[in-house]
């Protein structure tokens, strides 16, 4: 799997011959010099409606005319707009041609940017032939991680946010790593505004004194896991 970080909490995983966007808000990040007329995709999956997480969602789906992945209601809303999508609900799982998507619980809020009740909002899980990832949204640190290793395949890496105030941080994910039995994690939603600013260092830390890594992807750079 070749993981691109986006910034915030967007990720452009390509896996089994296809493109997966996450949570894309790209053209107002003050971080990210990318192009949102650069990025292809096949699939657009959206943990929840707030505007750092849905803001470009739009236009590259309609430029790919690609598939929006959500809740019902997000995707009901796109829908509106003439995008196709495919509505999943906490607990539920579909076999796409991608792999397997399996919608999970997140503990947070949902409002989409014309003030749309936005659903309940959840994490993804993705399994295939070339491995399984957790991709957490926007969570507080939950017992319902605890549910993952009993019901999705043995997790090969997972994107989980440390950026606190608004989410879980980084001292809370260092247990939901162990909750959810994952040894490689990924960093989102964090340094975006003053709000999630984070120690990198110190947050390294915390997660090798439980022998786990704690990975800073750099915005736009292509990384193989």
């Amino acid at each position: 799997m070749k993981v691109t970080f986006l910034g915030q909490s967007g990720f452009l995983i390509k896996t089994a011959g296809k493109t997966l966007l996450f949570d894309p808000f790209i053209s107002a990040n003050e971080l990210n010099n990318m192009d949102t007329l650069d990025i292809a995709c096949d699939y657009v999956l959206l943990t929840h409606g707030h505007q750092d997480h849905v803001l470009d969602a739009e236009e590259i789906a309609k430029k790919n005319e690609a598939t929006i992945i959500s809740n019902y209601e997000i995707v009901s809303w796109y829908g509106e707009k003439g995008i196709k999508g495919h509505p999943l609900n906490h607990g539920g799982a579909w076999n796409f041609d991608f792999g397997k998507v399996k919608y999970v619980n997140a503990v947070h809020s949902s409002v989409l940017p014309d003030g749309t009740y936005g659903g309940n909002p959840g994490g993804f899980v993705i399994s295939n032939e070339e491995g399984c990832f957790y991709h957490a949204g926007d969570t507080a640190l939950t017992m319902d991680m605890k549910l993952l290793p009993l019901t999705v395949p043995k997790l090969d890496f997972a994107i989980l946010p440390i950026g606190d105030n608004f989410t879980m941080g980084y001292k809370d994910a260092v247990i939901a790593a162990e909750f959810i039995e994952c040894d490689k994690i990924i960093a989102c939603h964090y340094d975006t505004f003053g709000y999630i600013e984070v120690d990198h260092e110190a947050a390294k830390q915390a997660f090798s004194k439980r022998q786990k890594e704690l990975i800073f992807l750099e915005i736009g750079v292509e990384t193989e896991f």
